[in-house]
């Protein structure tokens, strides 16, 4: 998602595979306006990791 003033502002959302943590990222700010179809998209972004990494917790463990 990008900025909504133009400013070149980018938000990313990543599920890191090994941990299950989930990693917001903004870049090139600390602050970003979004539009609300954005906002919308960064909350469904989120809810999706954050469903994914409770699936990966929840599965059985590979026995060593």
């Amino acid at each position: 998602m990008q900025d909504a003033t133009g400013t070149g502002a980018e938000a990313d959302v990543a599920l890191n595979l090994v941990t299950g943590n989930i990693r917001l990222s903004i870049l090139w700010t600390q602050e970003m306006q979004l539009s609300p179809e954005d906002a919308e998209q960064v909350a469904r972004a989120l809810q999706q990791a954050a469903a994914e990494s409770r699936r990966m917790a929840a599965a059985p463990k590979p026995e060593s």
